[in-house]
């Protein structure tokens, strides 16, 4: 009865092609189901591990850079270590885009905000894997005193 309720149509696989990599992703409409609101927002506080570059093609570049975030924890023995997590950060936004491969520098302190998004990525030899990208909505930069002078 209610079968068709739930019947899921797939509307387009499109790869976005980026130089070396490409990621992929799905639509998907649900049939007769009421569209409910959802939550994806990311806020990152780091440092710039490397400088910018940028990808894609002239109608469609993006500037990729990894942002690390770190957080330390004791042990009962009173040993601290802190761990480092690494994310990848893409900026599509055109004024954004161009503001961040201008003047964005390894090591540099930022803010970022955004959205999670999962992919595959192709690598050169062919391997395929699993990928979470930051794609950046806004992005405050940060100086430190040593830069200002």
């Amino acid at each position: 009865m209610q079968r068709n309720l739930y019947r899921m149509v797939i509307n387009s696989v499109r790869p976005i092609n980026l130089k070396r990599n490409s990621f992929h992703t799905t639509s998907v409409r649900l049939d007769a189901q009421p569209t409910e609101k959802t939550i994806n927002q990311v806020t990152l506080l780091g440092r710039v591990g490397a400088d910018p570059q940028k990808r894609g093609t002239e109608e469609r570049p993006v500037i990729n850079f990894p942002l690390a975030t770190h957080f330390s924890y004791k042990y009962e023995s009173g040993d601290v270590l802190q761990k480092t997590d690494w994310h990848r950060v893409s900026v599509f936004k055109p004024g954004l885009r161009d503001t961040v491969y201008k003047f964005l520098k390894k090591g540099q302190r930022v803010y970022v905000t955004g959205k999670l998004s999962y992919g595959e990525i192709k690598l050169d030899d062919g391997q395929v894997r699993s990928a979470s990208t930051v794609i950046a909505e806004d992005i405050i930069f940060f100086q430190s005193q040593a830069e200002k002078m």
